[in-house]
């Protein structure tokens, strides 16, 4: 039987060892096992987001560098070709899936021996359920400097899901919390110490989910009304002296009983005369003259 130290939700050493319970922790580490889990844990993490260009995604490289012959250079159809300085890869990796799968029993025996060999090496801790009401970070970094783990790579695995400890622990980038269930095999060995809940070993039922009511923030005050503002006396404007501007002087009337000074027009061609009631022409008309012979 394997036993492990049994510690309080404060961080004091009880007296007395806790008995892991046997039907799990027996002893057996299966190291093929854990190697094949740690190698799809990491295939599954993987994006798979890798590209190269091959000689067909390259751009340019559509004409012969140079003709075929009579240079006396090595014949070359494009500078995209892979020997050339900047064109294509040969067999370089493309976009495609690393996720890989594994039997449910297998993963299950690698949890098993990751577990095994934290308690068989005195590396796995067992404490009283978390007496955590709200995210501390400094409690949680109390506890585990009470228990004397502080420096180096912790996962916390709770009895059920723990609000609050996961919130305490999110900050510190060497600690770890989740429930116990669901812990891997990969995240046992990453860790340094394994510190578990003594419900989840003790096969009890899962308590309901320990969750926190976050105090709510007091209002801001309000802020003081501002005063109102004084409108600025205005200040006078000083009146300029206006510049009396001189009077036009009045043109002299025109003289009554001055005649006109009138031109005689000739009288337009086409246009009848007052006197004769004729028309006028510039040239005078002559007769047609007279056919001879006729009548």
């Amino acid at each position: 039987m394997i036993e492990a130290p049994h510690y309080s939700a404060a961080g004091a050493l009880k007296k007395g060892t806790f008995a892991l319970p046997g039907d799990y922790f027996d002893g057996a580490v299966n190291q093929p096992v854990l190697h094949e889990a740690v190698k799809v844990f990491l295939n599954n993490q993987r994006q798979g987001t890798h590209q190269t260009k091959t000689r067909s995604l390259v751009s340019g490289g559509n004409q012969k560098p140079w003709k075929q012959k009579g240079t006396g250079r090595a014949r070359q159809g494009s500078t995209r070709a892979p020997h050339w300085r900047g064109g294509g890869i040969v067999f370089g990796p493309s976009p495609r899936d690393y996720r890989t799968g594994i039997p449910r029993k297998v993963r299950q025996l690698a949890r098993r021996s990751a577990l095994n060999a934290r308690a068989a090496n005195g590396s796995l801790y067992v404490v009283e359920p978390l007496a955590m009401t709200s995210p501390r970070t400094s409690q949680l970094v109390e506890l585990l400097e009470k228990l004397g783990i502080a420096d180096r790579k912790v996962v916390i695995l709770t009895h059920g899901i723990h609000e609050a400890a996961y919130l305490s622990a999110r900050n510190l980038p060497y600690a770890q919390v989740m429930p116990y269930t669901e812990a891997s095999a990969y995240d046992v060995l990453w860790s340094d110490v394994v510190v578990v809940e003594e419900g989840a070993l003790n096969g009890e039922p899962l308590p309901p989910i320990r969750t926190f009511t976050p105090t709510p923030k007091s209002p801001a005050p309000a802020p003081e009304p501002k005063a109102a503002r004084v409108p600025r006396p205005a200040k006078p404007k000083a009146e300029k002296p206006k510049a009396e501007k001189p009077k036009a002087e009045k043109k002299p009337a025109a003289r009554a009983g001055k005649p006109k000074s009138s031109k005689s027009r000739a009288p337009k061609a086409g246009k009848k005369t007052a006197s004769t009631g004729r028309k006028t022409s510039a040239a005078a008309k002559k007769p047609a003259p007279k056919k001879k012979g006729g009548k």
